[in-house]
């Protein structure tokens, strides 16, 4: 016969390492909230919160450059022009920023944290003693052989993605500095010289693969990439459904009204 859960049984049920909160008492991974206030950065705390203890500055600097780089990427991005349209139907700016993040999935958000284990694959191979290059094109092989896309390169919109350089460069110099090994570097670059090899126009390393490179070398998991893609494309979101509500709109469909989607049935 089961007994009855006791007010120990309740707390354990909810038992976390993350926060404590208390009356009079908030603590974010074991450390009050009045001592990071004013002396933290979001950036700083996100890493607090996700890993347990504080970045040093130069993984903080590098979290904050891959946070920044994905804030936007306008109207051409669904959850954006869905979050725009959510928030001229009288939902709430909450229920229109929660539209928009809804629609980051495997297709549209979900690259990053594919592009993460991409590169780990390649650089666990050449860890084993492949040479990198031969482990690029083995793995690239075997993506390919499941998909046509190759997450992390080339892009839709851009030739070369503007954000490319930056963020390599940073990380370029945190390998210089010891701040990370190079390993996720190193696999996205022989990728990108892969996909470049015997054509005119070369297909570079896109937001999702320096993002991926980021947080593969900073040891985040491949989910948490998506899970730090989310958090940085709220922003854009909110910037973007706030501006709607001050548009004046109503019931904002996905064209103009004057423009009709083409009809593909047949005409009595």
């Amino acid at each position: 016969m089961s007994r009855e859960p006791t007010l120990r049984d309740v707390a354990d049920w909810w038992g976390t390492a993350v926060s404590r909160v208390e009356p009079g008492v908030i603590e974010l991974r074991g450390r009050p909230v009045q001592d990071l206030i004013g002396a933290t950065s979001l950036p700083g705390v996100i890493w607090l919160m996700l890993r347990g203890e504080p970045p040093t500055p130069g993984q903080e600097r590098l979290l904050e450059a891959a946070l920044v780089s994905s804030v936007d990427h306008g109207p051409h991005a669904p959850s954006i022009a869905a979050a725009r349209m959510a928030a001229t139907c009288g939902i709430g700016l909450n229920s229109a920023v929660a539209t928009g993040v809804n629609l980051l999935g495997d297709v549209h958000g979900g690259a990053g944290e594919q592009c993460v284990t991409l590169l780990r694959e390649i650089s666990d191979r050449a860890a084993g003693g492949a040479d990198m290059d031969d482990a690029a094109a083995e793995v690239t092989t075997a993506w390919r052989a499941r998909s046509k896309y190759l997450p992390g390169f080339g892009h839709r919109f851009h030739p070369r993605d503007p954000r490319r350089d930056p963020l390599i460069a940073l990380v370029e110099q945190a390998v210089a500095d010891g701040t990370v090994r190079g390993d996720h570097l190193r696999a996205a670059l022989a990728v990108e010289r892969l996909l470049a090899a015997g054509r005119d126009r070369p297909v570079p390393i896109n937001i999702d693969g320096c993002t991926a490179v980021i947080y593969g070398e900073l040891g985040f998991p491949p989910p948490l990439a998506r899970g730090l893609f989310v958090l940085s494309r709220s922003v854009g979101i909110l910037a973007h459904a706030w501006e709607e509500t001050g548009q004046g709109r109503r019931n904002k469909g996905p064209m103009p009204p004057s423009v009709l989607p083409t009809h593909l049935g047949e005409t009595p």
